[in-house]
């Protein structure tokens, strides 16, 4: 891959410059990449990734929320140079994501003078953003220096602390990290329902913390998850309590500790869901199994997720579901009707990784 060397030359050195990141939230660093893409470039297409992610620590703003965070960052000529568009991540599988950023940027950037655009993926030097870099060799990529001293997740753990912790930072040190208009739009945030969840997520997580916090290293749990499917329909729960309190998400749970993976996993459908699927018929339908491991999938830390692929004979009429263990509500729901920002931390994923859903899947 070509690196191109920045330069205080006002001359375009790009149609296009692609920056893709999470926002959560944009902050001055941010700014200072854009600003500089605007420079380069006569277009630049920022990609908002987590676009279609259920609300949560991680992932507190939707993308509609970080789109205006983004637009109240410039004047109205740089906005028209900019194009703000979502992108769904693809948390298993590399080429899928690969291949959704490449569609967007050939869709959005249009050919120069009867020629190819010439294109560019510009980043920070260090960060996540620099791994993106490496991913799409056909594209020059531009670094541009970290702004030391910003960090998104510090800015979530200050703002998510406490109301008290929110707005002592809101007041002393925000507008050091903050563009004014995003400051603005946090504050505000701040008074609503879903600060009020959110707040509620994280005093859950830290009694979480709190009790593994003598433990001689960081714990790594292990649970199952079931994906079951017949007929287009696919087998879920709604969560009762926190986190995700509200959200669909697959059967499961942690597992025993004299307890074999599969074992579990049909535990917890007898006992959750109580599916009234014979076990043997059940194993009989296994079509697969996969472990999911991304670092950040779980709120409560290291979480690993063994998830089995049940494919059960089509049949007119749905098993049935008796209410569930602990509250949670067992529904069966269409393939078509699945929606990123419904599910709980992955499962939207898993579900994805099994079926083959498209990485547009669930776009407005």
């Amino acid at each position: 891959m070509a690196h191109t060397q920045l330069t205080p030359d006002c001359h375009k050195d790009f149609d296009c410059l692609v920056f893709i990141g999470r926002f959560q939230p944009p902050h001055l660093g941010h700014r200072a990449v854009i600003h500089e893409a605007l420079k380069r470039a006569h277009q630049v297409i920022v990609l908002v990734g987590s676009a279609w992610q259920a609300r949560s620590l991680r992932n507190p703003w939707r993308f509609e929320e970080r789109h205006d965070m983004l637009r109240s960052c410039f004047d109205e000529a740089d906005n028209a140079r900019l194009e703000i568009e979502p992108l769904l991540d693809a948390l298993y599988n590399d080429d899928v994501w690969v291949r959704d950023v490449q569609r967007k940027v050939r869709d959005i950037a249009s050919p120069s003078q009867g020629r190819l655009p010439r294109i560019g993926l510009i980043g920070a030097s260090r960060g996540q953003s620099s791994y993106y870099l490496t991913l799409f060799p056909q594209w020059e990529s531009v670094s541009v220096p970290l702004v030391e001293g910003i960090s998104a997740s510090e800015i979530r753990e200050r703002l998510f602390r406490s109301m008290a912790a929110a707005s002592d930072y809101a007041s002393t040190g925000a507008a050091h990290d903050l563009p004014p208009g995003v400051l603005d739009t946090l504050q505000a945030f701040t008074s609503s329902q879903h600060y009020q969840h959110l707040l509620e997520e994280q005093q859950l997580l830290q009694q979480y913390r709190s009790a593994w916090a003598e433990a001689p290293y960081p714990p790594i749990f292990v649970t199952v998850n079931a994906v079951v499917v017949q007929s287009g329909h696919v087998l879920m729960v709604k969560r009762s309590a926190a986190p995700g309190k509200g959200l669909l998400a697959l059967p499961g749970g942690f597992i025993n500790p004299h307890e074999r993976l599969l074992d579990a996993c049909l535990r917890e459908l007898r006992e959750r869901v109580r599916l009234k699927v014979p076990t043997p018929v059940l194993k009989g339908s296994l079509r697969g199994q996969r472990l999911f491991d991304e670092p950040h999938r779980s709120w409560r830390g290291r979480t690993l997720a063994e998830a089995f692929y049940f494919a059960l004979r089509p049949e007119q009429q749905l098993p049935q579901l008796k209410p569930a263990k602990g509250g949670e509500r067992a529904r069966w729901v269409a393939l078509a009707d699945l929606e990123p920002e419904e599910l709980f931390e992955d499962h939207f994923f898993i579900i994805q990784t099994f079926l083959g859903l498209p990485a547009s899947f669930g776009s407005p």
